[in-house]
C-alpha cells in the first residue's frame, strides 16, 4: 500500500504555538506565500463564479486565519459582488484593523469571531449564510470529526466550497523545495504534513452525503490543490 493511499493526521506546530511567537508569524508569513503558489484564491474565485448565479449577501470564511486569503478572493469579485457582509471566523484571532479597512475600501463589510468552530456552530444564533468558504482548514480534521462539521455546516448556507491539500506524491515531494522560498522549520513540517492529511477523489463527497449534503463537485486542481463544492439538502432559511 502506497504511503499516501490513506490520509494520516500528525498534529502541526504552528497549531501549538502562540499568535504572536517569532516563528508562528514567520511561518504564517510563509503561508501567505504558499496560498500564492498554489493559486488559491483564484481557484476559490473560480468555484464561486461556476455555482453562485447571484452575488451573495453573506459569506461565512471559517479557518480564516489572518483574513489575507478571502481579501485576495474579495479582490477578483468585488467588480460582480460590490457589497458583501463578510463573517471571518477563526480560533485565534488575527486580522488586523488595517484588512478590515481594505474590505470596506472593496465595500464588503467585514465581522470577525474567534471561536471554535464546533462551539461556534453549534450555537442556535449562529445564523446562517448564502455561502461557506473554506481554505487549507478542513484537512485539519479526521473523517470523524469532519462529519461532525459537515452536519453542523449543512445547516448554516446552501453552499460550501473548499480549497484543501491535495494528498498526492508531486505535492509531497515538492515540499522538499520550501528552503528555496525561506520557509522556516514550522512551515516546512506542516506543509508535509497538511498533504499527508490532504485529500483525493470523492472522500469530502462521501462525508458531505454522509452529513446529509448533496457534493456538487470534487476534483483536483492543479498539482497541488482539492476542491470540494456542496450544497444544503435544505434551504438554510428552514434551519432554527
Amino acid at each position: 500500500m502506497n504511503a499516501l493511499d490513506q490520509r494520516t493526521l500528525v498534529p502541526e506546530i504552528l497549531d501549538r504555538l502562540a499568535a504572536d511567537d517569532p516563528r508562528a508569524l514567520h511561518s504564517r508569513r510563509d503561508l501567505r506565500r504558499i496560498n500564492a503558489l498554489m493559486f488559491q484564491a483564484p481557484i476559490m474565485a473560480s468555484l464561486m463564479r461556476k455555482f453562485m448565479a447571484k452575488a451573495p449577501g453573506r459569506i461565512l470564511d471559517i479557518g480564516a486565519g489572518d483574513g489575507t486569503f478571502m481579501l485576495k478572493v474579495a479582490r477578483r469579485m468585488t467588480r460582480d459582488w460590490p457589497k458583501v457582509e463578510l463573517t471571518m471566523l477563526d480560533r485565534v484571532g488575527l486580522v488586523t484593523p488595517e484588512l478590515t479597512a481594505d474590505f470596506a475600501g472593496l465595500g464588503w463589510k467585514l465581522e470577525t469571531f474567534t471561536a471554535d468552530v464546533f462551539d461556534w456552530a453549534q450555537k442556535a444564533d449562529a445564523g446562517t449564510f448564502d455561502v461557506i468558504t473554506v481554505n487549507l482548514f478542513l484537512h485539519h480534521f479526521d473523517d470523524a470529526e469532519l462529519l461532525r462539521l459537515f452536519s453542523l455546516l449543512v445547516r448554516r448556507a446552501p453552499l460550501l466550497m473548499a480549497t484543501e491539500p491535495l494528498r498526492a506524491g508531486l505535492a509531497l515531494a515538492t515540499t522538499r523545495l520550501l528552503p528555496a522560498i525561506g520557509a522556516n522549520d514550522v512551515t516546512r513540517h506542516d506543509a508535509a504534513q497538511s498533504v499527508r492529511a490532504g485529500f483525493r477523489g470523492s472522500e469530502l463527497s462521501d462525508l458531505w452525503s454522509a452529513a446529509g449534503g448533496r457534493p456538487l463537485e470534487e476534483r483536483r486542481a492543479g498539482p497541488f490543490s482539492h476542491v470540494f463544492a456542496g450544497a444544503a439538502s435544505m434551504p438554510a432559511k428552514d434551519v432554527p
